[in-house]
C-alpha cells in the first residue's frame, strides 16, 4: 500500500495574535508565548512603524501572515494587485505559513469587510479549488483556509460545512486552520453536531487551531473575539487534540483586549490541555 505523505508545516506549538496593545510587551519581557499571528492587512503598506514592528517580532518570534482580504469564494476575478502585495510581504518575512478565510468578502469591486459564508455545492467546490491552486502558485506557497462562522445556510446546499470544507483541501491541496470556536458557533446557530465535523475533517490536512471567545445577541451566537474562550470551546478544543494531535493552537483576542499575561494564562491553559492529552495516551500505548 502507498503511504500518503502529510502536506503539513512543522507545528509551531502555542501562540498569540499580535495586536498592537502587546508591542511593547512582547518585545521586552518575552512572555511564554511560542509564535504570532499577524493580520496580513495590517502591514500591507511599503514602510513605517507598523512594517518596523513587524520585523522585529520576526527576528524574536516565528511568524505566521493571517489575512482577511482574499475572498476566495468570490465570482469577481482574484485581485492581483492584492496578491502582489501579500507575496512581496511574505517573501520579505518569510512566515511559517499563510492563512485565510473560506468565505467571500464582496462583490463587484467592493469589499463589504465580512466573512461571507458560501453554499456547501459541488459547484462552489470546483469554483473555490481552482481559485486556490491559483493563488498557491502566484504566491509560490501552499496556504491555510479558515472554516468561518455562520448565521444563516443557503437552501442550495448539498452537502454540510465540513464535508465542504475537507473536499477543498484535497482538491486544491491546500490546508485547514480549524477553527474551534467557530464551530461551537456555527454548531450552535445552525444546530448540528460539532463533534460530526470534528469527524469529517482529515488530520492530515489540519495545520493550526483558533481559539476566542464569544457573545449571545437574541438567539444567536456571534463570533465577536471579545471574551475569553469559554467553557465549551475549551472541551471542544480538547476533542480537537484528541483526534487531530499536537497542532499549533493560537488565541485570538480583538476587542476588549486584555493585558498580555491573561492572554498568556489562556494559552498555558491550552497547552495544559494538550500535555495532558498527550501524557494519557502514552500511558494507553504502554497499557
Amino acid at each position: 500500500m502507498t503511504k500518503v505523505s502529510d502536506p503539513r508545516f512543522p507545528a509551531l506549538g502555542f501562540g498569540l495574535g499580535l495586536r498592537a496593545d502587546h508591542y511593547d510587551a512582547l518585545i521586552e519581557s518575552r512572555p511564554n508565548v511560542d509564535w504570532l499571528e499577524a493580520i496580513s492587512e495590517n502591514y500591507l503598506v511599503p514602510g513605517g512603524r507598523p512594517l518596523d514592528w513587524l520585523r522585529r517580532m520576526r527576528e524574536r518570534y516565528p511568524v505566521v501572515l493571517h489575512g482577511v482580504s482574499l475572498s476566495i469564494g468570490s465570482q469577481d476575478p482574484l485581485d492581483r494587485e492584492y496578491l502582489s502585495a501579500l507575496k512581496k510581504l511574505a517573501d520579505s518575512m518569510e512566515p511559517a505559513w499563510m492563512s485565510d478565510h473560506l468565505c467571500w468578502t464582496g462583490a463587484h469591486g467592493r469589499n463589504l469587510h465580512d466573512l461571507l459564508p458560501l453554499p456547501y455545492t459541488e459547484e462552489a467546490v470546483a469554483h473555490v479549488s481552482a481559485r486556490v491552486r491559483q493563488v498557491q502558485d502566484f504566491l509560490g506557497r501552499r496556504i491555510l483556509l479558515e472554516n468561518v462562522s455562520s448565521y444563516v445556510e443557503f437552501k442550495a446546499s448539498t452537502m454540510p460545512e465540513w464535508e465542504f470544507l475537507a473536499a477543498i483541501a484535497e482538491r486544491a491541496d491546500c490546508l485547514i486552520l480549524l477553527d474551534v470556536n467557530n464551530i461551537h458557533v456555527s454548531a450552535r446557530n445552525h444546530g448540528f453536531d460539532a463533534h460530526d465535523y470534528l469527524a469529517g475533517i482529515p488530520p492530515r490536512r489540519v495545520q493550526q487551531f483558533h481559539l476566542a471567545g464569544h457573545t449571545f445577541q437574541n438567539n444567536l451566537v456571534i463570533d465577536t473575539h471579545d471574551q475569553p474562550v469559554p467553557d465549551p470551546v475549551w472541551d471542544l478544543y480538547a476533542d480537537a487534540v484528541r483526534r487531530f494531535g499536537p497542532v499549533s493552537t493560537m488565541i485570538e483576542r480583538d476587542d476588549n483586549i486584555p493585558e498580555l499575561g491573561e492572554l498568556v494564562a489562556e494559552l498555558d491553559h491550552a497547552r495544559a490541555i494538550a500535555r495532558s492529552i498527550a501524557d494519557s495516551s502514552v500511558r494507553v500505548a504502554a497499557a
